[in-house]
């Protein structure tokens, strides 16, 4: 066996040999035996192998394997050692980078969090020597490393890589990223999806109306928007919000939403009352509407419009409902209808926003009786709203700052932003004839300057007033309350759902087939 005293000969006749070190092979060959020694040969053994790695290329093989065995020693303190060893076998040769990192990666299998913050810091290291060849070793056990290792070299990713200096990020290194998230995407949970999403996302190439396009598209792929939707599947249901969540950011006048706009009103408008919330404190068809009002901003150019438009508008009489009347067909005041204001602001603006694009829905001459039926329930709705809309204002009058933060006045506040939205939309809608010029802030959303509000289609702008104001996905601090319009209909006020301001969603489940049923949280 070879003792520590060995080891430091070894080393003193090395260092003295300098310029015919190669001439003692057999010296580095001793050293390398010590992996089988004891804790204190092994731990100094790492550092000698990587001490003179680079001059005994041809048993360098011999060398890798040794400090390999080191990395698997039961002893967290020897494995420390070699993995800060394994970076100095690249410094000089370049061709190993993959492979190191390759090892490396499979090291966060640990426990430990002191070693696995060393492999963290090891592996960084290494990819500062060749980002092109790291990345090659860190995504080949993405794709093919057990479930703890890839989850850590996915969260690597995530968290790390960005760290690095911004120079090593070259068009063809962010290529090279691209392209091979794209190969894990095909098969991955959910959680997976939104972490890569976030690290693509990041990317400046992604930052370019092509690369938020290629990420559109790559969501749209995930959501498989050639299958049929099902409401009774969580996993369809929950893959719909989370694809709709990651895209929604991307879209613009340049990068447009129109697939998932088409692909909600075809598949999933249809089936929305077959869709229950596992939680009962979340409503999952508001999440959907809220999604799909959101989108319908973008929508582009949309094939088979007349028809799309008029199965938003058969979704939107639903919770819009007529004047009750009594037998002799005057109004009765005695059984109010629910009026669901959450529901109806997000329709109502999808409808807005597509039927800027075909006027002619509303006033084409065969269409004289829908129009009719729509004003009667435009006008019964705006009663309640308005109405309503005043006793929130009243509510909040004179409240301020750490008032407005309790529980019952974020809600009446979101309340109070749902009710003006709608009565602008109303407004235009009731026009003579209808009109598509409000410019709105969705209540969920933050408040955006008019002069900044991107609209589909040039239209004279409204005033601020029929502007809404929120906070997206959670209540924000307070903004200013926004006076309601005036409106020439006001009488009784519906109820307000307690859960109108929204919730957000955690992950969801598998894609269906591959890694994703075998995995924790399936995509």
């Amino acid at each position: 066996m070879v003792s520590v005293e060995d080891l430091y000969k070894h080393c003193d006749n090395l260092d003295k040999a300098k310029d015919k070190i190669t001439e003692h092979e057999d010296q580095y060959l001793a050293i390398l035996k010590a992996v089988n020694g004891g804790s204190s040969e092994k731990k100094l053994a790492s550092q000698l192998i990587a001490r003179f790695f680079k001059s005994f290329p041809n048993v360098a093989e011999q060398a890798i394997n040794a400090l390999l065995d080191l990395c698997e020693d039961d002893d967290v303190e020897i494995r420390k050692h070699a993995i800060r060893a394994l970076p100095s076998l690249c410094k000089d040769n370049k061709d190993y980078v993959s492979r190191i990192a390759d090892v490396l990666t499979q090291l966060f299998q640990t426990d430990d969090p002191q070693e696995m913050h060393l492999v963290q810091t090891s592996l960084l290291s290494v990819f500062k020597l060749d980002l092109k060849d790291a990345l090659s070793g860190l995504f080949s056990q993405i794709m093919t490393g057990e479930d703890v290792i890839r989850d850590g070299a996915i969260k690597f990713l995530h968290k790390k890589i960005l760290t690095l200096p911004e120079d090593l990020f070259s068009k063809d290194i962010e290529d090279l990223i691209l392209s091979e998230s794209k190969k894990v995407l095909q098969d991955v949970t959910g959680d997976e999806f939104v972490v890569f999403m976030k690290v693509l996302s990041n990317l400046k190439i992604c930052g370019t109306v092509q690369g938020r396009q290629q990420l559109v598209d790559i969501i749209a792929d995930q959501l498989d928007l050639d299958q049929t939707f099902s409401p009774q599947d969580t996993d369809s249901v929950d893959r719909l919000i989370q694809c709709g969540k990651q895209a929604l950011p991307l879209f613009s006048k340049n990068v447009h939403s129109r697939k998932f706009v088409e692909y909600i009103i075809d598949q999933v408008l249809p089936l929305l009352h077959g869709i229950v919330s596992e939680n009962e404190n979340e409503d999952t068809q508001l999440e959907i509407l809220k999604l799909f009002a959101d989108m319908s901003t973008f929508i582009g150019e949309m094939d088979n419009l007349p028809d799309r438009l008029d199965k938003v508008y058969t979704r939107l009489l639903e919770y819009m409902p007529l004047p009750p009347a009594d037998e002799n067909g005057e109004s009765d005041t005695s059984d109010q209808p629910k009026l669901q204001f959450s529901y109806v602001e997000c329709l109502m603006y999808a409808f807005h926003q597509i039927g800027r694009r075909h006027q002619e829905f509303l006033i084409h001459e065969d269409n004289a009786e829908r129009l009719k039926d729509f004003r009667l329930r435009l006008q019964y709705f705006a009663r309640g709203s308005t109405a309503y809309c005043k006793q929130l204002k009243t509510a909040l009058e004179g409240k301020t700052g750490e008032a407005l933060k309790t529980d019952e006045n974020k809600i009446k506040v979101a309340a109070l932003k749902i009710t003006t939205n709608i009565n602008a939309l109303i407004r235009d809608l009731f026009h003579n004839p209808p009109s598509y010029k409000s410019i709105l802030t969705l209540s969920w959303k933050p408040l955006v300057r008019p002069s900044t509000v991107a609209a589909p289609i040039a239209q004279k702008r409204t005033s601020s007033t029929e502007s809404g104001a929120g906070g997206k996905r959670s209540f924000r601090e307070e903004r200013a309350i926004y006076a309601p319009p005036s409106g020439k209909f006001s009488d009784k006020a519906g109820s307000f759902p307690a859960g109108a301001g929204g919730r957000g969603r955690g992950g969801f489940r598998g894609r269906g087939r591959g890694r994703g049923f075998n995995r924790g949280v399936r995509f």
